[in-house]
């Protein structure tokens, strides 16, 4: 039976950022990822600035996969009338292959022990976790941190309230060559859902649609429901008639939830989408997972040095972090996504943006927020 002080489960962005962290306090740390590295994901892939602070003091020098740096908005709507804004803090545009290969490298630089393994149990009794993957190892720990991403057999067996509600979402993403400005990121609505476009490292554009299944199931494939529902925003028609595929097929994800979920559960501390997901057209899903990460190492930090006292106090005390920081940007992502896909009121909307444009960059604030930094 192995031990380890802490164990995180799930080894994406979030999971693996926690890992760093905790390893810089000196907390022994085991992470469990049934896939390994690196591996493509269904991702925006752009991060907003709010990060650099927290990375430098990691020491993840992010800058060695050579991003691209992005400074400004293009926003369309179906119709293909578009507004352009500065980006309030700006951001960078960083492929999930490349960056996640590169947390996971130093995270066992650091001295995190990995098992890529899926979990198959977790069960909790008397302050104790055991968990079983799905070899038959057995592992005990005190603290378990939840990072298994949007949707996961983890949730199942936990009842979490949203697993037992049908999504109407799915998301799409792949790589494309050609021809995109380095520092845009695009949001282009369509009928049924909206796409994100931006450049990664190595010239890449990676494109990115959130959709709902409602109207993707009226076509036949991927590429039916881009040529007759995304293509008729004008905007996306030309983006995807002056680039080149460079998957074998995109990538595909169902059943994506966006409805509340709870920070901590059966004990267990949710990062990432697994506490709380916002909607894609924010852009701001990786720098919260980021964010989260960094709130659950600093206090279980505290917990181990007894500054929390009780296992109480510790849950609470994430939970109250980590609404204060992320709620109200989720409720404001679930309001804009609901606007979007209201063909009439976002008219309106965007009617009043184009008459006062200093709006824009006030709503992109809503979901983003401060520069994280470290308390002395």
């Amino acid at each position: 039976m192995n031990q380890s002080k802490v164990v995180i489960i799930g080894g994406g962005l979030a999971g693996l950022t926690a890992a760093i962290h905790l390893r810089k306090l000196n907390i022994a740390v085991t992470l469990v990822e049934k896939n390994t590295y690196p591996k493509h994901k269904v991702c925006g892939e752009y991060i907003s600035n709010e990060v650099v602070p927290y990375f430098q003091w990691l020491n993840i020098a992010v800058e060695d996969l050579r991003p691209t740096d992005i400074s400004k908005l293009q926003f369309s709507t179906v119709s293909g009338k578009t507004i352009n804004t500065v980006l309030p803090l700006g951001g960078f545009g960083v492929s999930r292959y490349a960056l996640d290969n590169f947390l996971y490298q130093k995270a066992l630089a650091d001295g995190c022990h990995v098992i890529h393994e899926s979990v198959e149990n977790i069960h909790f009794d008397n302050g104790k976790f055991t968990i079983i993957t799905s070899s038959g190892t057995t592992i005990q720990t005190d603290l378990v941190i939840g990072a298994f991403g949007k949707r996961s057999n983890i949730d199942i067996q936990l009842n979490r309230n949203f697993i037992q509600q049908k999504s109407p979402w799915l998301a799409v993403k792949a790589h494309y060559e050609g021809s995109f400005p380095n520092d845009i990121v695009g949001l282009h609505n369509f009928k049924g859902g909206y796409c994100g476009v931006s450049k990664v490292e190595d010239n890449r554009i990676n494109i990115c649609y959130l959709a709902s299944y409602k109207t993707f199931k009226e076509h036949k494939n991927s590429d039916g429901y881009q040529k007759e529902a995304l293509e008729q925003n004008p905007h996306l028609k030309n983006i995807f008639k002056n680039t080149k595929l460079l998957f074998e097929k995109p990538l595909t994800i169902s059943q994506i939830s966006f409805e509340p979920k709870l920070p901590v559960e059966n004990h267990i501390l949710m990062i990432g989408d697994t506490a709380g997901l916002i909607h894609p057209l924010c852009g701001n899903g990786m720098a919260m997972a980021i964010h989260s990460a960094k709130i659950a190492a600093e206090v279980i930090d505290d917990y181990i040095h007894q500054r929390i006292k009780t296992r109480a106090q510790l849950e609470k005390n994430y939970t109250q972090h980590w609404n204060q920081t992320f709620k109200s940007r989720l409720k404001t992502g679930r309001l804009l996504a609901n606007i979007l896909l209201k063909p009439k009121l976002s008219h309106i909307v965007f009617r009043i943006v184009m008459i006062a444009p200093f709006l824009l960059p006030m709503i992109i604030k809503k979901t983003h927020g401060q520069p994280i930094t470290i308390s002395a």
